[in-house]
């Protein structure tokens, strides 16, 4: 609170604290998005996911990879959120679950369309005097 008895909210990593051991998704720069259990975090936002999966989302599908326990660097994190379980459900629904073996190719098709488009933008941007700064795992 300041003098004036206002709350303020917090900006930083102890804004974690209301996640920790609740269930939460966490996309990362790369574009993978891994749902578990928050269960530690530091003062750089590194996180401790436990009983986590990486889902993939293709069109109407997805797949899950068991990833068990896994440690995420703050600086790869791009959003982060609880999961309300009910509405996880939901959207299931309205997907097909495949094996994520099925989806790995046509994930890896996606994502060199969408570096090979963003060369090309990049081209256009440069031939006008734009400079476009970004590295190769910034393509979220």
């Amino acid at each position: 609170m300041n003098q004036a008895g206002q709350i303020i909210p917090f900006t930083t990593s102890g804004s974690l604290v209301d996640y920790v051991d609740r269930k939460v998704i966490v996309v990362l720069r790369d574009g993978k998005k891994l749902i578990g259990i928050l269960r530690s975090f530091d003062q750089f936002a590194n996180l401790m996911l436990q009983y986590t999966i990486e889902r993939i989302y293709v069109d109407d599908m997805f797949g899950d990879i068991d990833r068990g326990v896994f440690i995420v660097r703050g600086e790869n994190v791009v959003l982060l959120g609880e999961l309300d379980l009910d509405k996880e459900y939901e959207m299931e629904k309205g997907l097909r679950r495949v094996p994520a073996e099925h989806l790995f190719p046509l994930s890896k098709g996606r994502s060199d369309e969408k570096r090979k488009t963003l060369r090309e933008k990049t081209k256009k941007l440069n031939t006008v005097g734009f400079s476009v700064d970004f590295g190769h795992d910034d393509l979220y």
